[in-house]
């Protein structure tokens, strides 16, 4: 073996680990590293991002995507603080991603040092491991070890500190292969179970989450619709599902119909697929009673998951690959609820009609055009916010097509994830979702697009306010508006400073010319919709909420 500095150890210790995916806002805690990654520019690519929140999403996002984590790194101090936010979406999301964050010398520890942080401590309740590397000879052992932990059971961010010196020792040391590890299949007695409470079951329910590979999409939607079982998705996990087939119910999760968790409560068999059950899906925990009289089937690959709040009638801990598979083995049940899948799929369909919305644009028309315009392969970044049910009620998105957004209802997420997606993926559509709080929160991260030639569309959906907030403000506190109103800039102008391309939606008929000529710039664009700030949700108006 040939000695190698720390720095370069790490980077080759990535390639080993088969991550070809980094971004990073460089910082002088980790130069080593970085000279590491330049000498291996070729097999992983380095993107240069401009707020280290945005590196954290860009990340995030691969993680998502992909199944396998990408790398963000980051420098000590500020750098780390700015990046946890990301780290918290991969921990609520359940998303792979590692974050490399440059350490003071370890010699310095604890006397202050400039920008010193205890990262075990900073990041434990974020992170599902956090570790420091002090000794170079140890490096492909952690790094190796953190992409276990990240993809593993149920996935998650993994922390790494990387001392300053440490890098720059001179050590021999064997890089490590990639984990070869046989999944967890579902014990063959629980399908057999699952299924017989299935054929005894009159009003059942599916409900999609977690991170399913398209191969297992697959053999979820012929086992839901073979048996032809209403099926719902999990707060943002619109992609798990065709929204166009006729077992779709809708999205279980913030601003989730009212009639569909009205009926969700009538149903007799529940099967939990993926899903951890959180607080969004099940409506503050109120949907299900804790003891089960609702029996549910939880399938998870976590099995602390498993019953942490529910009591579940059947609860099966496995690879959610395998258990996908397993399902496409099982012959279907004579079914007994055709009524009851219309019934859900008629409630699907009456939420996803446009009413006649006062105001020059109709977002739910924008929203339901936008549909129809999107690529077959499109990936959907969208943000937080109250505009986002907006886009969760009035679209569909269909197999072969992404939806990704914060679970942990992360402001600013959409324009880097979908910068992210875009360099990720460079051959397919990207359009984010954002309102006009969120953009101006991370729309710098524009720049990374434009530095390595991506081109993703945000549509900015601009009421000039803080929606969400105002909205419970109103509630709370009738007519005393503080804290919520925003000035905002021209955001096409905004765009235009950049090189790209801006486009300005003031009535509903403007909108389907503007997105087609932002695909037709071939650069990066921005369309910004100037939305009713009285129709503060797609159900309610400010005086409605007033009385």
């Amino acid at each position: 073996m040939t000695a190698r500095l720390g720095g370069h150890i790490l980077a080759d210790a990535l390639i080993a680990q088969g991550i070809s995916h980094a971004f990073a806002v460089p910082g002088e805690s980790y130069l080593d590293v970085l000279d590491g990654l330049y000498a291996v520019r070729e097999q992983i690519r380095l993107y240069t991002c401009r707020f280290e929140a945005g590196a954290a999403h860009m990340a995030e996002v691969c993680g998502k995507l992909t199944g396998r984590p990408a790398a963000a790194f980051v420098t000590r101090g500020p750098g780390a603080c700015h990046a946890a936010i990301g780290v918290h979406v991969a921990q609520q999301d359940s998303t792979p991603m590692l974050l490399f964050v440059g350490q003071i010398p370890f010699a310095e520890t604890d006397r202050e040092s400039f920008q010193e942080v205890d990262y075990r401590r900073m990041f434990q309740p974020l992170a599902k491991w956090v570790t420091q590397i002090d000794d170079a000879a140890r490096i492909p052992e952690l790094v190796a070890h953190a992409v276990d932990v990240a993809t593993s059971g149920r996935p998650g961010p993994v922390v790494i500190a990387l001392s300053e010196e440490m890098q720059k020792h001179r050590v021999a040391v064997a890089d490590l292969a990639p984990l070869v590890l046989a999944r967890p299949h579902p014990d063959p007695a629980a399908l057999t179970r699952l299924r017989a409470m299935l054929a005894a079951s009159r009003r059942p329910l599916a409900i999609l989450g977690g991170g399913w590979s398209a191969a297992a999409r697959q053999h979820l939607a012929g086992f839901l619709g073979a048996n032809d079982i209403p099926t719902t998705v999990a707060f943002r996990r619109q992609s798990l599902y065709d929204g166009t087939l006729e077992t779709y119910a809708g999205d279980l999760g913030v601003g989730a119909d009212p009639a569909l968790v009205a009926a969700a409560r009538r149903a007799d068999l529940v099967l939990a697929f993926g899903t951890r059950l959180g607080e969004a899906v099940t409506q503050g925990y109120t949907l299900f009673d804790a003891a089960g009289t609702t029996p549910i089937v939880h399938v998870h690959p976590e099995a602390a998951e498993i019953g942490r709040v529910f009591r579940p009638a059947l609860g099966i801990a496995c690879d959610l690959e395998a258990f996908a598979g397993a399902l496409a083995t099982l012959p279907p049940v004579a079914v007994a609820w055709a009524g009851w899948t219309r019934e859900l799929r008629a409630l699907r369909l009456a939420a996803y009609a446009v009413p006649e919305y006062p105001g020059r644009v109709n977002v739910a028309a924008c929203l339901r055009a936008l549909e129809g315009m999107l690529a077959a392969d499109a990936v959907v970044t969208c943000d937080a916010g109250n505009f986002a049910t907006w886009v969760t009620r009035f679209m569909h998105v269909r197999a072969g097509q992404e939806f990704v957004g914060p679970t942990n209802g992360a402001m600013g997420y959409a324009v880097p994830a979908a910068v992210g997606a875009a360099l990720a993926f460079p051959g397919r559509q990207v359009v984010a979702c954002v309102g006009d709080g969120g953009f101006l929160m991370t729309g710098q991260d524009l720049a990374t697009a434009f530095h390595h030639g991506a081109a993703p569309i945000v549509l900015v959906f601009n009421n000039n306010m803080y929606g969400t907030i105002r909205m419970y403000q109103e509630r709370a506190y009738p007519g005393r508006v503080s804290a919520t109103d925003l000035t905002n800039p021209d955001f096409a102008r905004y765009i235009a400073a950049f090189g790209g391309h801006g486009e300005v939606v003031e009535t509903t008929d403007d909108f389907v010319p503007a997105f087609r000529r932002a695909v037709a710039s071939g650069r990066p664009a921005v369309i910004e919709l100037r939305t009713d700030p009285e129709q503060i949700t797609s159900r309610a108006t400010l005086a409605d909420l007033r009385r």
